[in-house]
């Protein structure tokens, strides 16, 4: 998803939040001593506290245990929904994410969501008008870095990414995002079921002139389709359209970079 302004604003998260620093307070402990305690880092609980950041089910589990809050927390995470912070024509497609089996990105617009930085994310959905309130700015993000969960979900999904070398020459943020934004996107290319491929700027053979689109395989093995435009989205289920989608990403595929040369082209950058 590119980017979403038709949302179901919520305070869910910042409720959430908001109980998770009241029991942090009542056992006397600050955020870093919480997080040393459930094994996360300092700026997840921060984020989570500040309504920013999709709590996780082992997250839950383990400030619930941990600040013995007579399942108050557990309770509240159930109100918690995912779809909070997604544009509503993109609510059916992330559903779908949740179990696949593998799934498929050609991006030409900006660098893929599940990839994005939260720096990133906040200076993409800053760019494009009308202006988000803080409130929605925060839903937002919140909903972009939960998805990113996805990478490192267990059973594993297998990632195929295929990015345009424009959006990164673009520099969106400015240079020290751009700077941070390449350095996370070598470390994904470092877990095993994700792979990334720069599609050149210099290509005259590109089969993805179409524009941006995704593809997704179900545990049915079922592959589906999805293409989004402005405050547009749809998702494809007819066999022949999907398999047409399907040869232009593999001819794609062909066509830009490898991985491993994908891997030096963001290292010179």
């Amino acid at each position: 998803m590119a980017n979403g302004s038709t949302l179901e604003s919520s305070g869910s998260l910042k409720a959430f939040g908001a109980a998770l620093k009241v029991f942090r307070e009542r056992a006397l402990l600050t955020q870093e001593q919480l997080a040393e305690r459930i094994n996360y880092s300092h700026a997840s609980v921060a984020s989570v506290e500040q309504g920013r950041r999709m709590p996780t089910p082992q997250f839950i589990e383990r400030v619930e245990e941990a600040l013995e809050a007579f399942g108050v927390l557990r309770a509240m995470a159930r109100h918690v929904g995912r779809e909070r912070g997604l544009a509503v024509w993109f609510r059916e497609w992330a559903q779908l994410e949740e179990t696949a089996v593998s799934l498929c990105t050609y991006e030409c617009r900006v660098v893929p969501g599940l990839l994005q930085t939260e720096a990133y994310t906040r200076a993409v959905m800053l760019n494009v008008p009308p202006p988000p309130t803080e409130e929605q700015l925060a839903e937002r993000i919140a909903a972009r870095l939960a998805r990113q969960e996805l990478l490192t979900r267990r059973p594993p999904v297998t990632f195929s990414f295929i990015v345009e070398e424009s959006v990164l020459l673009r520099h969106t943020g400015g240079e020290e995002v751009t700077r941070e934004l390449l350095g996370h996107l070598l470390a994904c290319t470092e877990l095993w079921n994700v792979e990334l491929q720069i599609m050149p700027q210099q290509q005259p053979y590109h089969a993805g002139t179409d524009g941006p689109m995704q593809l997704l395989e179900t545990p049915e093995r079922q592959w589906l389709g999805y293409s989004e435009g402005q405050k547009t989205g749809q998702l494809i289920s007819d066999r022949e359209a999907v398999s047409v989608m399907q040869m232009r990403y593999a001819k794609m595929r062909s066509q830009a970079l490898s991985p491993a040369d994908s891997v030096e082209l963001l290292q010179r950058m």
